[in-house]
């Protein structure tokens, strides 16, 4: 399939590395010169890393270079793309106007996605193009984190949505079509909960970064990988969680709209691995290479998930 993809930062670049590594060839393009220059390199350390570890499908350096070109203009990216996928930032006007500008772009029959989290994209795009337009939601690292959210428009066919999830599954992915649209879809959701809570805890001075990510690596994080929550609670068995709740343990607190935790690491200039430090200081260790280390890691993890395998009965999940 001949895929195009609007944004090379963070998602975008990686996007075009998960498509050229299941066969597809990929035009990239960014408004920002800067962010469209430093793709090649960012792919190639990633495409590297997956390779070592046996998990670029055969894809080299120079494979990659043909599969993935890079383009400064959208009529050039899109001229005839079958599947154009946006990711670009997550604000409501820039979309609009990028869809209004790919609509007259694009093939009559291209599909259009969006890889928006919160956003309902839909309204923001040409009526015209809704019949063969699709959220595509991807997670980060989206080439070793195989969950893709996947919703069709109300106009959509669902046998399109099917389609594109078929082609998925054949790229190593975990398409989950959603019934509709939903802000955040499943797993966004669920990790938004956990981390009100988490910056709830860090504000009022129950808990440290490094303690809570202990409790969720050592406590959690074990069980949930290989059951999930819902499994697990069988395992625990439901009159403990119907116990749990009629105990009022957990008492939600009111949404978060800011953490303290948080505002005084951003007046700082903590902003995460990129600038050195966030949460935690990361020692001036260069962020490209705790990338790496975090992919390496990462891969590892999933080996042993393919080795270990399913549970029983939860090889039948439909994703």
């Amino acid at each position: 399939m001949k895929v195009a993809i609007i944004g090379a930062g963070l998602m975008g670049h990686a996007l075009a590395l998960v498509f050229a590594i299941g066969g597809h060839r990929v035009r990239l393009t960014d408004n920002s010169p800067a962010a469209l220059a430093r793709a090649p390199s960012l792919m190639e350390k990633a495409r590297a890393t997956l390779d070592a570890a046996g998990e670029a499908n055969g894809l080299t350096e120079a494979g990659l270079r043909e599969r993935v070109t890079l383009h400064d203009s959208l009529s050039g990216t899109v001229a005839d793309a079958e599947l154009v996928i946006e990711a670009i930032i997550e604000k409501p006007e820039a979309k609009r106007e990028l869809f209004a500008a790919l609509d007259p772009l694009m093939p009559p029959d291209a599909i259009l996605a969006s890889n928006t989290s919160y956003l309902d994209a839909f309204p923001l795009m040409p009526p015209g193009r809704l019949k063969r337009a699709i959220l595509m939601h991807w997670y980060t690292p989206p080439y070793l984190v195989d969950l893709v959210d996947l919703v069709g428009s109300p106009e959509c066919p669902p046998a399109l949505v099917e389609e594109i999830a078929a082609m998925l599954r054949a790229m190593g992915k975990v398409p989950l079509v959603m019934r509709r649209f939903l802000p955040g879809y499943l797993a966004n959701r669920i990790q938004s909960a956990l981390s009100g809570e988490c910056y709830r805890l860090m504000d009022e001075g129950y808990a440290t970064p490094q303690e809570i990510d202990a409790a969720i690596i050592h406590g959690l994080g074990l069980r949930l990988l290989l059951l999930g929550q819902m499994a697990k609670a069988d395992f625990t068995g439901l009159p403990l969680s119907a116990q749990a709740l009629a105990n009022g343990m957990y008492q939600p607190p009111p949404p978060r709209r800011h953490s303290e935790t948080l505002d005084r690491a951003l007046a700082e200039g903590r902003t995460g691995v990129m600038a050195g430090r966030g949460l935690y200081d990361w020692g001036g260790q260069d962020p490209e290479a705790l990338l790496a280390e975090r992919d390496r890691r990462l891969l590892a993890l999933k080996r042993a998930m393919k080795e270990i395998g399913p549970m029983a009965g939860l090889e039948d999940r439909k994703a």
